[in-house]
């Protein structure tokens, strides 16, 4: 069974950077699509990010795109949500996910297409 674990989360100013990881173990991480979803207090879990299995194809939420990117490492089994420029409004619980399809180019949007999540980490843009 795969297990996710997230790091790099933390409190950063506005216009800072930050690096998330998620390390896999178990499972064939590396023939599956993977996601980055966050979610603020008091809102729904929203899709931010995905990466295809051999890193060929990604996909932003529109809020994200130019500042965000997203890649992985397959030797490592682990995926990367690069995030720069950060805003205020990026403040929010950030988990990565798995989708258990194999050698899939689809990324799925909806958290209900994942079959793996791990703990998440807290991500917190002051102004």
């Amino acid at each position: 069974q795969v297990q996710l674990v997230e790091s790099g989360g933390g409190l950063v100013q506005a216009g800072g950077s930050l690096r998330l990881s998620c390390a896999a173990s178990g499972g064939t991480f590396s023939w599956c699509n993977m996601g980055w979803f966050r979610q603020a207090p008091g809102k729904e879990r929203e899709f931010v990010a995905g990466v295809s299995w051999n890193g060929g194809v990604t996909k932003y939420v529109d809020s994200v795109k130019g500042r965000f990117t997203i890649s992985r490492d397959n030797d490592k089994n682990t995926a990367y949500l690069q995030m720069n420029s950060l805003k205020p409004e990026d403040t929010a619980v950030y988990y990565c996910a798995v989708n258990k399809k194999l050698w899939s180019n689809l990324i799925p949007l909806r958290d209900v297409e994942y079959d793996y999540w791990g703990q998440g980490t807290q991500v917190t843009v002051s102004a």
